[in-house]
């Protein structure tokens, strides 16, 4: 018998009843969920555009180009198509989301339809770089919104419709994440780096840093007491954001740690309830320093309690949508007790030395609570609290 959630008039849980996700290891949510339990990576050479520029010569990319090489416009948004498609359909919702807000996180939109247009002259307009055309014209959307809150996007973008459905602004909301690599970011986080990565070894001793993944996640949230649809795949129990303003790149603990402690506060549950923690995990020098170190401050004695897991080991960095990505694999987790390991964790580093990570193959267990966090550039922090459905 599981013990009851403490008692907290704010932690009314909305229902996620549609998932979908397209990725480097995957083309549907159970084809990328399947792929991260096998321990299978999307880690590749480069093809996306001339590595010989770069020392960093790896990347997680959908190989959805036509044949030849090279790179052309639009990626992105058909990818974010494709996500909401699934999530829509998963929910019953049909093709029409005209009654159906849509939130939108993202870091990077269709930058990289504008570099092709601007430096090759690729055939690109700029009302494109909007997503809110794209889905007026697919699903007759009306009321779309895109944040852009760095690497924590889609988790921001998720607080902000669960405060429309608490707010009695819409029944139902459809929240996406999206990203895709870009020849600028890729420079630029190949000069940031010491060492050019080969990989990304999340929490490593050996961890030299991050890569970039091309992908889009997307849930349909409703309001618990609302009309739900036939299958109901998780209870969203808290999201909770705050922006630090530490750095414009380094992460800073403490304020890492008021939003873990936030999210256990809205979400009504203690540190010792968690079962499965989604780590944020990018494989960055300072970034798994200080989420280990605020996971340490938070869970004190129970840090060694709960599974633990970093899927952009797998997928790389997804940048805006790697938040959602996140929950997704959490709900996944929940529902069926599998959790996919963290691939190339070999010695972890001494602040995360007692954590319970999922190593060398995927991991069984029963479930019920789980925590996913997101970070992003300037403190923008982003972490959610999820339940099993059926609790």
């Amino acid at each position: 018998m599981t013990a009851p959630l403490l008692e907290n008039p704010a932690a009314q849980p909305q229902a996620v009843v549609g998932l979908g996700a397209v990725n480097s290891v995957g083309g549907s949510v159970d084809e990328v969920f399947d792929s991260l339990c096998a321990g299978r990576t999307g880690r590749a050479e480069l093809r996306g555009f001339d590595r010989s520029r770069f020392r960093a010569q790896h990347a997680y990319e959908i190989d959805d180009r036509p044949d030849g090489g090279g790179d052309v416009t639009g990626r992105a948004t058909r990818w974010l198509i494709r996500a909401i498609e699934e999530a829509a359909r998963d929910a019953g919702l049909g093709d029409d989301l005209g009654e159906v807000p849509i939130l939108i996180g993202t870091g990077l939109r269709e930058l990289r339809s504008a570099e092709l247009g601007w430096r090759d002259g690729a055939a690109f307009d700029v009302s494109e770089l909007h997503f809110g055309t794209a889905l007026r014209e697919r699903f007759g959307a009306v009321r779309t919104y895109t944040f852009s809150n760095a690497c924590s996007a889609s988790l921001y973008a998720l607080a902000m419709g669960s405060d429309l459905l608490t707010a009695q602004g819409a029944e139902t909301v459809i929240v996406a994440g999206v990203d895709t690599l870009t020849e600028s970011m890729y420079g630029l986080l190949d000069r940031v780096h010491m060492q050019p990565p080969d990989q990304v070894r999340p929490f490593d001793k050996d961890r030299k840093g991050v890569l970039m993944g091309d992908g889009a996640a997307a849930i349909v949230l409703r309001r618990a007491d609302g009309r739900l649809g036939d299958t109901v795949r998780g209870l969203l129990r808290s999201v909770y954001v705050n922006c630090d303003g530490f750095h414009v790149t380094a992460p800073d603990a403490e304020g890492v740690a008021q939003a873990l402690l936030g999210a256990h506060r809205l979400a009504g549950v203690k540190s010792e309830d968690i079962d499965l923690v989604m780590l944020h995990g990018t494989g960055t020098l300072l970034n798994d320093e200080a989420e280990a170190l605020a996971i340490g401050q938070v869970f004190g004695a129970h840090a060694g309690n709960p599974l633990m897991t970093a899927v952009k080991s797998m997928t790389g960095h997804t940048s805006g949508g790697s938040g959602l990505l996140g929950l997704i694999v959490a709900l996944k987790s929940l529902e069926s007790g599998r959790v996919p390991p963290t691939v190339g964790l070999r010695e972890p580093v001494d602040e995360a030395a007692g954590f319970r990570f999922v190593r060398g193959a995927h991991a069984e267990a029963e479930l019920r609570l789980a925590q996913v966090d997101a970070f992003g550039f300037g403190g923008v922090n982003a972490v959610a609290v999820v339940e099993r459905a059926g609790q």
